[in-house]
């Protein structure tokens, strides 16, 4: 099985390199789709009918939307939400083996934060979502949907969304679960765009949150929780040691969005691009649970560690380091812009390492990207709010400034957005 895994990541690098260079031709020659130029669509590309399984054989994207539409939408509020529990390296240390020097060269991260016991999912949500109505000074009677992304709902079903409504307050507004995984926010952002921009709804509350510690294969919460400060015992800190490459990355926490559609000049959401290859849908997943199993739950799963979620670490590496920069080149190509435009590059905060390495490949100075996931860890949806929410406080993002979002996570999916603020 992991050899079929290493093998599809590796086909769809060849497969992308394949088409860049017809893409790169059919350019030249191709008139160019007016939807694209004004750079204002939300699209996805569109496999073949002919060949549903190559991702080699895509159609260009089509606009879902009318071309004089002059609407964008536009974020009128972030925040986000942090459990209390800081936990250290010192302290995954104290449940296997690893080491903080081990943690920070593979992947940057230095600390993160865990949910307590009590704390689900929609229970985080709920204080990232008030403090992006404040920002955007809009009550809770003016939110007429809700996009939820998680990965980590509080139950099997319903999702957390309905859950999210009912603690937040929010009467009747819709709530639509998305379950994209690291590009989750991204896929929110392009389905909140839809529904802004087809005059349906007038606000949106775009959510990701994760609490991933349940996921984690720990037995002794109270060192997790830093109510004690001893070494597991020995059963236990071999178990935990087969699963450090990926127990140490992930960490929990919410962000949020409040949209808006208006008739802006020039600001808002200029494009939303998005894709999914199947192919590789094993290269990061849970083994666990689901219509797959009969039953869908059993204890040998637990005992053999299959909720635990696998990574093909390696593999996602060098996959990311290629499809990140060249779907941020895309998406400003297509909208007729350069690097030399972009004024901050955010990117799905998974491993410090991915991002250096995207980083170099686009040239970008250290000014132009901003990180998080050493104080965080991988949050997955919630890390593009997170960073943004971030670099806003921090660095100031002046009118005019032009920022791309880039993420990709399992499925495989990914994806990239453009934002002029």
């Amino acid at each position: 099985m992991a050899g079929g895994r290493n093998g599809c990541l590796r086909l769809l690098q060849q497969r992308l390199a394949g088409i860049r260079r017809p893409q790169r031709a059919a350019a030249q020659t191709a008139p160019e789709d007016p939807a694209i130029a004004r750079g204002g669509c939300s699209s996805t590309l569109r496999r073949s009918p002919s060949d549903p399984t190559c991702p080699g054989r895509l159609r260009a994207p089509q606009s879902s939307l009318p071309e004089e539409s002059a609407m964008r939408t536009v974020i009128r509020g972030t925040g986000m939400h942090l459990p209390a529990n800081v936990v250290d390296n010192r302290r995954l240390s104290l449940l296997m083996e690893t080491s903080d020097e081990w943690i920070q060269q593979r992947s940057g991260i230095i600390t993160r934060h865990y949910a307590a016991r009590d704390e689900a999912t929609s229970d985080l949500a709920v204080p990232a979502a008030e403090r992006a109505l404040s920002d955007a000074r809009i009550g809770l009677e003016e939110v007429d949907y809700v996009v939820f992304a998680t990965m980590t709902p509080d139950y099997y079903f319903p999702g957390s969304g309905p859950l999210f409504q009912k603690k937040l307050g929010l009467g009747r507004a819709p709530c639509l679960d998305i379950r994209q995984q690291c590009a989750g926010f991204l896929f929110g952002l392009q389905v909140a765009d839809a529904i802004l921009r087809s005059g349906q709804h007038r606000t949106v509350l775009l959510v990701g949150a994760e609490v991933h510690v349940c996921f984690m294969p720990w037995w002794s919460w109270d060192v997790v929780e830093g109510k004690s400060d001893r070494r597991v015992e020995a059963r236990e800190y071999e178990w935990n040691s087969r699963f450090r490459d990926r127990a140490v990355l992930f960490g929990d926490a919410a962000g949020a969005f409040v949209l808006q559609a208006e008739e802006e000049d020039g600001v808002g959401l200029l494009d939303v691009m998005v894709r999914s290859d199947g192919s590789c849908a094993e290269a990061m997943h849970v083994r666990a649970g689901g219509s797959a199993f009969r039953p869908y739950f059993e204890p040998r799963m637990f005992e053999r560690g299959d909720t635990v979620p696998v990574v093909e670490g390696r593999e996602v590496f060098r996959t990311a380091v290629t499809i990140m920069p060249e779907a941020v080149e895309e998406i400003l190509r297509r909208n007729g812009l350069a690097l030399e435009d972009l004024d901050l590059l955010l990117m799905h905060q998974a491993n410090l390492r991915i991002n250096e390495a995207v980083q170099k490949r686009l040239g970008l100075p250290d000014s132009k990207v901003f990180n998080n996931i050493q104080k965080y860890g991988n949050t997955t949806a919630a890390t593009l709010p997170l960073a943004f929410h971030e670099a806003k406080a921090e660095r100031g993002l002046p009118a005019g400034s032009l920022v791309c979002f880039v993420a990709l996570g399992s499925g495989l999916s990914w994806g990239a957005a453009l934002y002029r603020c």
